[in-house]
């Protein structure tokens, strides 16, 4: 039997969604304590199970709104299940919202050893290996700008750049593929082919038809929350197609 590097059981996430207006903090709270607060119940995540084996690339697929992202930071340990399990067997490396770790107002060279450190790198590391970093990304010339005057685009080839530096056990991606030009998104995804070589296992999310068919060996469907078909990446892409 394969081994297994995610198991999802019955994975429900419910989120409450306030019902009115509060304008600033402070309402918020008066509003608390008299307890006027009225919330309603959104469930993003409806009894969803799932296996991830070793070195598979798996890709996620659905409308916006689906529960895709949500099912990412789950399984990346950022959001807790209200009711089910998640197993994780190995180190993940989660490249979910990008700017995430980053400080907008300091540069590009501060931003490596700040995000790399929120990643458990060392100072000592960082320095050996911020050359490679910034060859990957293809900032040289914007090196000491500060990140507020980047596009999208840069910021995501500096996140992952710093976040595929070591190779992970498993690789968590939210669309990242899907920014900035096609030669830089040519060149992650001949990263990731290079983990792959190495056994990494690779979770993605991409509205990209055209890449899960091309990366992914199997694949969710997912609609409201729910589970409509895991299988190959090209039944579940053409069951994506029909219902879109």
């Amino acid at each position: 039997m394969e081994a297994l590097a995610v198991k999802v059981e019955d994975v429900h996430i419910r989120f409450n969604l306030s019902k009115e207006q509060v304008n600033g903090i402070k309402e918020y709270f008066v509003k608390l304590v008299k307890r006027e607060l009225l919330f309603e119940e959104f469930w993003a995540l409806k009894g969803i199970s799932l296996e991830i084996k070793k070195g598979e690339v798996f890709g996620i697929v659905g409308l916006n709104g689906a529960g895709k992202s949500t099912l990412l930071k789950v399984i990346a340990g950022v959001l807790e299940p209200t009711k089910g399990k998640v197993k994780i067997n190995g180190t993940i490396a989660p490249l979910i919202e990008l700017g995430a770790g980053f400080d907008m107002e300091l540069t590009a060279r501060e931003n490596i050893y700040l995000n790399g450190a929120i990643l458990g790198y060392s100072r000592k590391f960082l320095d050996d290996r911020f050359d490679e970093i910034i060859d990957f990304a293809e900032i040289h010339e914007f090196l000491d700008v500060p990140l507020k005057n980047y596009s999208s685009g840069m910021v995501a080839r500096i996140a992952f750049a710093i976040a595929t530096i070591v190779e992970p056990e498993i690789l968590i991606v939210d669309e990242i593929l899907s920014v900035g030009d096609f030669k830089f998104q040519e060149k992650c995804q001949n990263r990731i082919r290079e983990m792959l070589e190495n056994n990494v296992t690779v979770i993605m999310v991409s509205h990209s038809i055209d890449q899960i068919r091309s990366m992914c060996n199997r694949a969710i469907l997912i609609e409201k929350g729910k589970n409509i078909l895991i299988g190959s990446a090209d039944e579940v892409c053409d069951l994506y197609i029909q219902k879109s």
